[in-house]
């Protein structure tokens, strides 16, 4: 039996591998880009996301999960990936054995790789990851070169690159300045070490649009992989949004004034309305601060959403929409006729960021995938 939800994602796999051409102008010919399709690639689909930006140009993907990495070999991506997120000593074989760079900020995980490696007969790429202001992963900047030359005189480890990660983006230019200083202070300590850089990456989608400066070797692009604005009014023109949310109506019905609506009946109709059923919700990452806050397109109208966001469904105010039936289209994310709904116009809507809403994406969620 097929059946179809009616629910679900539209995602241009074409306006990834052209958002990555985008931005490989943006940076230029000395600069490499990696893609960043950690969590189902923004929510866009892991292996899709990352093979179509492949065909863009990206010379890298980059994830956060070691499984992760391992569900892009089994699908058969050959190229580089980079873990970003840290891994216990223990799963050093397992690294080994997905053949992928890793990002490492202790001594005791290089040492653990090393032996994997040479128990394997393999090479592990390795970047060195320096904390510059996220008091998160990385070592202090103090420490870079003395763990650089460690990692360095250790058998089946390769140094392959020197990476942070910024705590902001263009809306503090004088903290991602003071952030570059710190990494530049430990680029030289590990020079002064002895030991190549062979790559130093620090900036993300947002930094690689607005700073120049923190490009280095490479940028780690996210948001602008998908077609999502970074970088404030540096953001480069001509990026094409790859992720659409649509569903069809469910129920249509007339309901009298008085009526309340959803659960903990928020919302009291002040007319006699007719209501639609949108048949996803918080669930399927359909923020629940949407509530009587969100709306919807409908026949190239905009539909209020009234009441609180279920878990599965949420109901829209078609009074004003004349001639709503069930089955017509629901655009919560896209284009219809000349109207369009963004990522960032919900997330500023639901009050949090676009990463959170596109990340959101419930794998129940149908992907249709469009373009090559």
């Amino acid at each position: 039996m097929t059946l179809q939800r009616p629910a679900w994602l539209e995602i241009d796999l074409d306006a990834i591998a052209h958002n990555i051409g985008v931005v490989r102008r943006m940076v230029g010919p000395s600069t490499a880009v990696a893609a960043v399709v950690k969590a189902e690639g923004y929510g866009h689909g892991l292996v899709e996301a990352g093979q179509a930006a492949l065909r863009g140009g990206a010379k890298m993907l980059a994830v956060a999960l070691l499984e992760e990495a391992f569900a892009l070999r089994e699908a058969g991506v050959v190229a580089p990936v980079l873990v970003m997120g840290p891994v216990l000593p223990e799963a050093a074989e397992a690294v080994a054995e997905c053949s992928v760079h890793q990002v490492i900020s202790t001594a005791e995980l290089a040492r653990a790789l090393s032996c994997a490696a040479v128990a394997l007969g393999v090479e592990i790429p390795v970047h060195l990851k320096v904390d510059t202001g996220m008091s998160r992963i990385g070592c202090d900047p103090e420490e870079a070169g003395a763990l650089a030359r460690e990692v360095s005189r250790l058998p089946g480890l390769r140094l392959a690159g020197l990476c942070s990660h910024l705590a902001t983006g263009a809306e503090d230019p004088e903290s991602v300045h003071c952030q570059l200083a710190k990494f530049r202070a430990a680029e030289d300590a590990v020079r002064d070490a002895g030991v190549a850089v062979p790559t130093r990456h620090i900036a993300c989608s947002g930094a690689a649009a607005f700073c120049p400066e923190a490009r280095l070797d490479m940028v780690r692009v996210g948001l602008l992989t998908y077609g999502l604005p970074a970088g404030g009014s540096a953001c480069p023109a001509g990026l094409r949004p790859a992720m659409a949310l649509k569903a069809r109506l469910t129920q249509v019905r007339r309901v009298k004034r008085g009526a309340t609506v959803s659960y903990g009946r928020t919302h009291v109709l002040a007319r006699d309305s007719v209501l639609g059923i949108v048949p996803l919700g918080y669930a399927d990452g359909y923020p629940r601060e949407l509530s009587g806050k969100g709306r919807v397109l409908v026949r190239s109208r905009w539909a209020p959403v009234l009441g609180r966001v279920c878990m599965d469904q949420f109901v829209v105010d078609l009074t004003d929409v004349p001639g709503a039936a069930v089955g017509d289209e629901v655009v919560i994310i896209g284009s219809q006729g000349e109207l369009s709904q963004t990522v960032d116009d919900l997330a500023a809507q639901a009050g949090t960021i676009a990463h959170v809403i596109v990340a959101g994406m419930s794998a129940r969620l149908p992907r249709q995938y469009l373009g090559a």
